[in-house]
């Protein structure tokens, strides 16, 4: 089974997520970051796992637009969703409801709220303004969801044996 995990990072936090899930995996998973490359064909994966990070409220729009131009290919996949996100509880959900159609949100076999962090030496002047002034953070921090990571690659990569 071949697997690839799809995911853009701005700041590292949804880098870090896939890295520490593609630890779960049994066997080679590849990452493509779309920050920094192009979206890949899917033809050769069984399994894809796509992740992405909560910026203004939203996810990246590369994220959402690579799933909506290859949603129907995504739902003959084995699929796993991921977000990493600072809201907690019912805004959290809301959040990855709002991140990803509910086609793909209920074919998917995995889904991940993995938390998020704020880290202000990778963020431009604006960007730390603004968070500083908005959510009144002034030092960075992290609210990464380890355990989140790991049951959903028990999940996605068949670990769990029931």
């Amino acid at each position: 089974m071949s697997t690839i995990i799809i995911y853009m990072s701005l700041h590292g936090c949804a880098e870090k997520a896939a890295l520490i899930l593609r630890e779960f995996a049994p066997e080679k998973v590849d990452l493509v970051n779309l920050s920094l490359q192009d979206p890949p064909e899917l033809d050769n994966y069984d399994t894809v796992i796509i992740g992405g990070s909560i910026h203004m409220g939203t996810i990246q729009g590369k994220i959402a637009g690579f799933c909506n131009e290859h949603e129907w290919e995504l739902l003959t996949k084995r699929l796993g969703l991921y977000l990493c996100h600072m809201h907690e509880g019912d805004e959290a959900v809301q959040q990855f409801n709002d991140s990803f159609s509910k086609p793909l949100r209920d074919h998917a076999v995995a889904k991940g709220l993995f938390g998020g962090e704020f880290n202000l030496d990778k963020m431009g002047h604006n960007e730390k303004m603004l968070v500083k002034t908005a959510l009144g953070v002034d030092h960075s921090i992290t609210n990464i969801n380890v355990k989140a990571i790991e049951g959903f690659g028990r999940v996605i990569f068949h670990l769990d044996k029931s």
